[in-house]
């Protein structure tokens, strides 16, 4: 048996216990392992792979990244390429992408990623190609799945750096406007957010109002607190607004980002007092996971290796109930899971007095 491991989209902590541990259970089964270097980019150029072993992997469970590389426009379906004009285009690559693993005798491909690596898998499974996927996103936001590997040490950092700003948004007496990733989904900002007892909290799923935050900030004024921490999921957007955007580049999802900036300004401008936006960016995605995220990771990565063994293919491993299963990575293409808005976390935030914006 001869496996390919495939690290796609955003890096995320725990990446690289999963390789570990998919590694060290393929080899204890006499296969050999392959990674991919740096996502699917690139597995039409001469040498698309890293033989991994022991030695490889020995250590790497206590180290963010991915040794493999990463890239989230390395899409193989649209993949962009440089025109000899100098302009950029994305082309389909895919078809070479399943020559090169029957050129050299991949078996089968364990995919880690997100929504968008799922998606990839998804089409590469109608293409003929044998995938096991494990969830990797910090954003928690897979169809079906409880926690995907690289959540837990997310809202952790979230949550140390939210702790920080809080006291300097106490000392100067201002408002804080905090931005967490998630993209669409608002797992991050709530469980950072009532982690960190702050006031405010907008995720996507709940459409904000400024008269809403600006109630709070007078209430807190009229109790003597004269500061407010507002923590701003990425996606977050006010009601009957749109989403705040970087733009889109060729080959790649659209970029978030901004909403903070605007939600700090707008709530300087109606209560007259000050306002910063701290944006926390790749901070969240960054460093040693945490106790959690390596044990999750390790027992997705060697239970995709079971699944392998089992010849249970074009399936994902999935936490829930804190018991691994396998659900089809078909069924999960095009849904998101989304912060219930009847859940007793969503709850919890109402009952200790944040504010969620509606």
């Amino acid at each position: 048996m001869r496996i390919a491991i495939n690290t796609g989209g955003g890096d995320a902590p725990g990446l690289n216990a999963a390789i570990r541990a998919a590694t060290l259970a393929a080899l204890k089964r006499g296969w050999e392992v392959y990674g991919i270097k740096n996502g699917y980019g690139s597995i039409y150029t001469d040498d698309p792979f890293i033989k991994l072993d022991a030695e490889k992997v020995h250590g790497i469970t206590l180290q963010g990244g991915t040794i493999l590389g990463t890239a989230n426009r390395g899409n193989p379906f649209d993949m962009p390429y440089q025109k000899d004009d100098g302009s950029w285009d994305t082309r389909d690559v895919s078809d070479q992408l399943i020559d090169t693993f029957d050129e050299h005798e991949i078996d089968a491909l364990v995919a880690i990623g997100g929504d968008g690596s799922m998606s990839i898998a998804s089409r590469l499974i109608k293409k003929g190609l044998n995938v096991v996927g494990v969830p990797k996103t910090i954003d928690n936001d897979i169809f079906n799945c409880d926690v995907s590997l690289g959540f837990d040490t997310a809202i952790d950092i979230a949550t140390g750096a939210l702790d920080r700003i809080t006291t300097t948004a106490a000392s100067h007496h201002r408002i804080m406007a905090v931005e967490v990733m998630g993209r669409y989904a608002g797992w991050i900002a709530l469980y950072a957010g009532i982690a960190s007892s702050a006031d405010v909290v907008l995720i996507p799923e709940i459409p904000f109002s400024y008269d809403s935050i600006v109630e709070k900030i007078n209430e807190r004024e009229d109790n003597g607190q004269h500061y407010t921490m507002i923590v701003v999921a990425e996606g977050a957007k006010k009601k009957d607004g749109e989403l705040v955007t970087k733009g889109k580049s060729i080959g790649q999802q659209v970029q978030l980002g901004g909403i903070a900036g605007r939600v700090a300004d707008e709530l300087s401008e109606r209560t007259g007092k000050e306002s910063r936006s701290v944006v926390l960016g790749h901070l969240q995605r960054g460093g040693s996971p945490s106790t959690y995220d390596r044990l999750i990771s390790l027992r997705y990565g060697a239970a995709a290796i079971r699944c392998v063994q089992q010849r249970d293919y074009n399936k994902l491993v999935v936490l829930q109930d804190n018991e691994l299963t396998r659900i089809p990575i078909t069924s999960i293409e095009g849904k998101m899971k989304s912060v219930p808005l009847e859940s007793d976390t969503v709850q919890t935030a109402r009952d200790i007095g944040i504010c969620l914006g509606d």
